[in-house]
């Protein structure tokens, strides 16, 4: 997973993917990728979200690995407040940069911020189309 990568890093690999966008439409260099980028729906950071927010849907619903499970705390506040229902995440306490790109912190960020009828859709295949509805929106914008 390619979850916490510095931007330099990301912005290496997106020209790595335009390339490929650009070889596999014979789209010249001079032409905008961003349009086919979103007919082939290939926002990088876009896809990295997408494949770890998945996980942590399968792994927090018994349908992926435990060990990933174990990382989340579910948010409970100390009193009864309407958030409590809504499938938040403790987003762990970080003191440095590094901190803030690991995966427990990253994804419970990530996780946190998706609206609450997503975080508690009944089956994988809804959670996986309002999530790259809710993706792509936010790439294209």
């Amino acid at each position: 997973l390619f979850t916490g990568l510095p931007n330099k890093s990301i912005k290496q690999l997106q020209l790595i993917q335009n390339a490929a966008a650009r070889l596999l439409t014979n789209t010249k260099k001079r032409e905008h990728i961003s349009p086919i980028l979103k007919t082939l729906h290939l926002a990088l950071a876009s896809r990295i979200d997408f494949k770890a927010l998945l996980i942590v849907y399968k792994s927090l619903n018994g349908l992926g690995p435990k060990c990933i499970a174990d990382m989340f705390v579910n948010y409970m506040p100390g009193r009864s407040l309407r958030s409590a229902e809504t499938g938040q995440l403790v987003v762990p306490r970080v003191r440095t940069k590094c901190g803030e790109m690991a995966f427990s912190h990253y994804v419970a960020h990530c996780w946190n911020q998706l609206p609450p009828d997503i975080r508690c859709s009944p089956t994988v295949t809804i959670f996986k189309t309002k999530l790259k509805t809710v993706l792509f929106s936010i790439a294209v914008n």
